[in-house]
C-alpha cells in the first residue's frame, strides 16, 4: 500500500515539478522565487523527520533541474567558435554534476540500515568458512598481522580454514604460514592478479563461505559471528560486505591538520552509499573485509577477471543472477590507509579505469537480470570516477573571461546568479543535512580537485579501449624519514593556481577602471568570485602535497587495559596503559622506582588472561612511560594482535559532530594559511640549520 500510495504521490507532483522547471522569469521574479525556496527549506530544516528530509531532496532536485533547464534553453547562444566550444564544454560538465546530483539523491535517499543477524544456538548449523589473505609484493611484517588476527577469529576451529595466498612465491612466506598453522597456496604465473589468486585458491578449498582480507586487513575476534548469520537467514545472500576502516592516517588526515578534525574521504561511501545501494540490493563488493557465498561465485565461474576492479564487478555479475547483497555498517576489521599522496593516486585512479572498463564490458544500464533502481546505483558509481575532466573544466571555466574576454554563458550576470544562487544554497545545504556526519562540506571539492588532473587521461584512454592499464598492487607499510613537498604530483595544480592568480588580479584591474574597459563590473565580480573559490579549493589540494615525516613502523591505538610493570629487582606495580601498538606500549607511571630500577617487561591483563610482553624503556615524562617491545615469539604476538587489533570493539568510535557548512569552509581557508606559514617556517628552520652547520665547519 505504502508503495502505491508513493507512486501515485509521484504522478501528482510530477506535472507540478515541471511547470516549476520550466517556467521562465526574469532577474527579480527568479531572485524572489529562489529566496523563498532557500527560506522554506531552511525553515523545514528545523524539523528533524525522514519525510520532511525527502521533501527537501525533492525541493533541492527541482531547483537543480531549473537551472540545468535555463541553462540549457537560454543561454547557450555564442558569438564564436571558441566560445561555442568553451561553453558547450562548460554546459556539458554542469549536466555531468546535476546527473550525479539526482543520483546521489536516489542513492543515499534510503539507507538501510541492517543490525547483526545472530548465529544458530546449534554450532552444528554454522557453515564452514575459508579466509583467503592474498598478498604479491608486501613485506612479511605487513601480512603477518593479517593472518595472526585471522586466528584470532572466535569461530569453531574445526569450521575455519585460514590461507596465504601468496603470488610472490617466497620462501619465508611459506616457513611463516607453517610456523603459524594456517594454509598457503601459491600458482605457477600471476595471471589476472589478485582475481586469478583468488580463483585458484577457490579450486584447492571447499569451505561453503569463503572470506577475504587485504593482507594489511586485520578482523576483529567477532567478525564472523557478525556476519556468518546473515546468510543462513536468507539462502540466497551472496555477498555481505563491511566497511574499510582504517586505523593509519590517510594522506588528508596525515598532511592537513583540518582533516584530522572532520569524517575521512571514504567515510560517506563507507555509510550512505553503501546503505544505500544495499536498499536497492547493489552493495557493491570492495575487495577485502567481505564474507561471500561459494556457490554463488561458481554460478558466475569465480572473481571477475575482465576489469582491474575485480570487486565491484563480481558483485555486479551475481546481481545480474539475482543472488541478493547486504552491507552491515559496523567496522569489523581495520588496516592501512595509503601513505603518500602518489600512492593514493595511483590507487584511485586503478579505480577509476576499473570503474570505466565495468562501463564499456558489462554496462549495468544494458543485459538482464537488474532492477532499475540497480542499474542508476551502479551507473552512479561509474559515473563518478569521470569527475576529473568536469572538475578540470569548473577551475579553469572562469579564465575564459578574465584572461581573453570570452563571453561562454550568455545571459546578464544577475540572472545567472539569481538562477545558480538557489541550485548551489540548496544542493549543499540538503547534502548537509542528509550526510553532513560523512562528508564535511566543500570538502569533496578538495578529494576531487587533488586527483582531477591525474584522471583525466585514464578515464578518457579507458573509455575509448577498455583493456587499456593493468592491475597496480598499492604499497602499504612504508616510512618517510623527512618531510617533502611532492611537486611532481601538484604540478598541473600549481600551473593553474598561477593562471586563476593570473585572472583575478586582471579582473580586479578591469572591474576599477570597467570605463576604460568598457567591461560590466557585475560580470567582473562574478568571475572573480568564481575564480577566487577555485583558488582557495586549489591551494588546499596543492597543501596536501606537503608530506610530513612518518617514522612509526607501527600505529599507536588508545586503549585502557590494566597493566603491571615488573622491574628487575623482582617488585612488580599496577598501572594501565595510554595507547598500544604492535612494537610498543605507553602506560602511566605508577611511581618513581623506574629511575634507579630497571623495567623488565609488562604484563597486560586481559579478560582472557594475561600477556607478559619483554621491554626496553624508551623515555619517561609527566608521568608516561613509553617502551619498546623486544623480539617476542609468534604464540605470544598473536595474543598482543588479540589484544591491540582484534577485540571486538576495537574501531567503534562515537558519532562525529554534525557539518557546518560555514565552519568547513573556514577550516578549508586555515588550510591554504597553513601551507604559506608552514612553507616559510621550515624554510626558516632549513636556514638557521645551514647557517649553524656552516660555523660548525668554519669552527
Amino acid at each position: 500500500m505504502n508503495k502505491v500510495l508513493f507512486y501515485l504521490l509521484l504522478l501528482i507532483l510530477l506535472p507540478v515539478a515541471a511547470v516549476i522547471v520550466i517556467t521562465p522569469m526574469d532577474s527579480q521574479k527568479q531572485y524572489t522565487f529562489g529566496l523563498i525556496s532557500i527560506g522554506i527549506v531552511f525553515l523545514l530544516g528545523f524539523i528533524k523527520s525522514k519525510p520532511v528530509s525527502l521533501i527537501m531532496v525533492f525541493l533541492s532536485a527541482i531547483m537543480s533541474t531549473r537551472y540545468i533547464y535555463w541553462r540549457a534553453t537560454e543561454t547557450l547562444h555564442f558569438n564564436s567558435e571558441v566560445e561555442a566550444i568553451l561553453g558547450i564544454g562548460l554546459f556539458i560538465a554542469e549536466l555531468y554534476v546535476w546527473l550525479i546530483l539526482i543520483l546521489g539523491y536516489l542513492q543515499t535517499s534510503w539507507p538501510l540500515k541492517r543490525t547483526i543477524e545472530p548465529l544458530p544456538d546449534d554450532i552444528s548449523l554454522w557453515p564452514t568458512v575459508d579466509v583467503y589473505v592474498p598478498s604479491y609484493n608486501e613485506s612479511l611484517d605487513v601480512v603477518r598481522d593479517t593472518v595472526l588476527a585471522a586466528q584470532c577469529i572466535d569461530y569453531p576451529r574445526d569450521k575455519l580454514k585460514i590461507y596465504l595466498l601468496d603470488d610472490g612465491k617466497r620462501s619465508e612466506f611459506a616457513r611463516f604460514a607453517a610456523d603459524v598453522g594456517v594454509g598457503y597456496i601459491t600458482r605457477d604465473d600471476n595471471r589476472h592478479a589478485k582475481a586469478g589468486n583468488l580463483n585458484h585458491a577457490m579450486k584447492i578449498t571447499k569451505g561453503e563461505l569463503i572470506t577475504v582480507f587485504d593482507c594489511d586487513h586485520v578482523a576483529t575476534r567477532t567478525f564472523l559471528q557478525a556476519t556468518v548469520g546473515a546468510f543462513l537467514k536468507d539462502d540466497k545472500l551472496a555477498l555481505l560486505q563491511t566497511p574499510h576502516y582504517f586505523y593509519s592516517p590517510d594522506p588528508f588526515e596525515r598532511n592537513l591538520k583540518a582533516a584530522r578534525e572532520i569524517p575521512n574521504e571514504g567515510a560517506l561511501f563507507y555509510g550512505p552509499v553503501q546503505q544505500g545501494n544495499d536498499n536497492w540490493n547493489a552493495t557493491f563488493f570492495c575487495g577485502s573485509c567481505a564474507v561471500i557465498r561459494r556457490s554463488a561465485l561458481e554460478e558466475i565461474n569465480g572473481f571477475a577477471v575482465e576489469t582491474v576492479t575485480e570487486d565491484a564487478h563480481t558483485a555486479l555479475k551475481m546481481q545480474r543472477l539475482g543472488w541478493g547483497s547486504a552491507f552491515l555498517a559496523i567496522p569489523l576489521a581495520a588496516g592501512l590507509a595509503t601513505e603518500r599522496l602518489g600512492l593514493h593516486i595511483v590507487q584511485r585512479t586503478r579505480w577509476a579505469r576499473g570503474m570505466t572498463q565495468i562501463f564499456r564490458v558489462d554496462n549495468p544500464l544494458l543485459g538482464r537480470g537488474l532492477k532499475w533502481q540497480q542499474r542508476l546505483c551502479y551507473l552512479n558509481a561509474m559515473l563518478h570516477f569521470q569527475f576529473g575532466l568536469p572538475r578540470v573544466v569548473f577551475l579553469t571555466a572562469p579564465l575564459a573571461y578574465l584572461l581573453f574576454n570570452l563571453n561562454i554563458i550568455h545571459s546578464s550576470a544577475s540572472l545567472i546568479f539569481a538562477y545558480v544562487l538557489p541550485h548551489l544554497v540548496l544542493s549543499l545545504y540538503v547534502n548537509s543535512r542528509m550526510n553532513g556526519r560523512f562528508r564535511a562540506t566543500f570538502w569533496g571539492e578538495i578529494y576531487e580537485t587533488v586527483m582531477a588532473f591525474h584522471l583525466v587521461i585514464p578515464t578518457l584512454l579507458t573509455m575509448i579501449s577498455p583493456k587499456h592499464g593493468k592491475f597496480n598492487v598499492t604499497d602499504k607499510g612504508g616510512l618517510l624519514d623527512v618531510g617533502f613537498f611532492d611537486f611532481n604530483i601538484v604540478r598541473p595544480h600549481v600551473i593553474c593556481a598561477l593562471l586563476l592568480a593570473a585572472g583575478v588580479i586582471s579582473g580586479i584591474v578591469r572591474a576599477t577602471a570597467h570605463d576604460y574597459f568598457g567591461v560590466d563590473p557585475y560580470v567582473i565580480a562574478l568571475n572573480v568570485g568564481w575564480a577566487t573559490f577555485s583558488l582557495v579549493i586549489l591551494m588546499a589540494a596543492i597543501a596536501v602535497a606537503r608530506e610530513t615525516k612518518q617514522v612509526r613502523k607501527t600505529i599507536r591505538i588508545d586503549v585502557n587495559i590494566p597493566a603491571i610493570v615488573h622491574y628487575a629487582s623482582g617488585i612488580s606495580s599496577r598501572c594501565h596503559t595510554i595507547n598500544l601498538s604492535m612494537g610498543g606500549a605507553q602506560l602511566t607511571a605508577p611511581d618513581q622506582r623506574f629511575e634507579n630500577d630497571e623495567i623488565e617487561e609488562i604484563e597486560l591483563m586481559l579478560h582472557s588472561g594475561a600477556i607478559s610482553i619483554p621491554v626496553h624503556l624508551i623515555s619517561a615524562d609527566s608521568g608516561v612511560l613509553r617502551f619498546q617491545f623486544k623480539d617476542i615469539p609468534l604464540s605470544r604476538r598473536r595474543e598482543l594482535v588479540r589484544v591491540v587489533l582484534s577485540r571486538a570493539d576495537a574501531w567503534l568510535k562515537p558519532e562525529g559532530p554534525k557539518d557546518n557548512p560555514l565552519r568547513s569552509l573556514v577550516n578549508i581557508i586555515r588550510t591554504v594559511f597553513e601551507l604559506f606559514w608552514l612553507t616559510w617556517k621550515d624554510r626558516r628552520a632549513n636556514k638557521k640549520r645551514r647557517m649553524r652547520a656552516e660555523k660548525d665547519g668554519v669552527a
